[in-house]
């Protein structure tokens, strides 16, 4: 790191778990961020900000007046734009350092295995079961690790899935790929504008431990929030051996 580098991520480098070799290797780091709204806003901002070397954003929609509630990477003068290329301005007005690519493409099976083999941690920041499903196969499929994040209305829900780790479900373990399940979107349901930044932020964390080599302590653990009385849930999680993704049939 040179000395600007130093001082900007001074705060980090004075934290005994991260220190200058976790921050280093932050900065040589590369994050995958699918969804770039109201979970993506504050791990886009959050990611930069803390100096992750690379990040590539995925997102096929535009800013819309309705996304400004609260999808914070966004704003009024931008509506229209790309979400994707929205959010990548707004980082590198906080980090000018950071390599920011975008993809203005939906998250199918292609890409994902062109851009899931790139980096070292994803984050879904999506808000349907589909892709969700697909970004799971993709990350068992390269064996890279996974930080899901899910919002609605005053719900949400994080979890880590790790499967390098032998013992870590897969999100289809937990949420299994049910044809003719009902969508809930916050188009139709609402959603509490802070809880997206909440559990985002919660998800930038998680994938900074997962970079940083301090690793997550949320693998094989799903964190619930009930935003209303502002309470936490944690549920243990266990792998599915019949996991049609990463199980091992019997």
């Amino acid at each position: 790191m040179n000395d600007e580098q130093l001082l900007r991520y001074s705060r980090h480098i004075l934290l005994d778990e991260l220190g200058v070799e976790g921050q280093e290797r932050l900065l040589a780091s590369h994050a995958l961020v699918i969804g770039a709204g109201g979970l993506g806003s504050p791990v886009a901002l959050y990611l930069a900000s803390a100096g992750v070397g690379r990040i590539t954003l995925v997102d096929h929609d535009a800013v819309d007046a309705t996304n400004l509630q609260r999808q914070i990477a966004h704003n009024l003068e931008r509506i229209g734009q790309p979400k994707a290329v929205s959010a990548r301005t707004a980082m590198l007005a906080i980090n000018p350092e950071v390599c920011i690519d975008t993809v203005l493409q939906r998250a199918d099976d292609a890409l994902l295995d062109t851009h899931v083999p790139r980096a070292d941690v994803v984050l879904d920041c999506t808000d349907n079961f589909a892709t969700r499903h697909a970004i799971n196969r993709a990350c068992v499929r390269h064996r890279v690790p996974l930080v899901s994040g899910a919002a609605i209305r005053f719900d949400g829900q994080l979890s880590v899935y790790d499967p390098r780790d032998a013992t870590s479900p897969c999100y289809a373990c937990v949420f299994p790929d049910t044809e003719g399940l009902e969508e809930t979107r916050c188009a139709t349901m609402g959603v509490f504008a802070p809880l997206v930044g909440i559990i985002g932020t919660m998800q930038a964390a998680e994938a900074l431990k997962v970079l940083s080599g301090m690793g997550s302590r949320l693998v094989g653990r799903l964190l619930m929030l009930d935003g209303r009385d502002l309470v936490f849930h944690d549920v243990r999680l266990a792998r599915s051996t019949t996991c049609p993704v990463c199980g091992v049939q019997a």
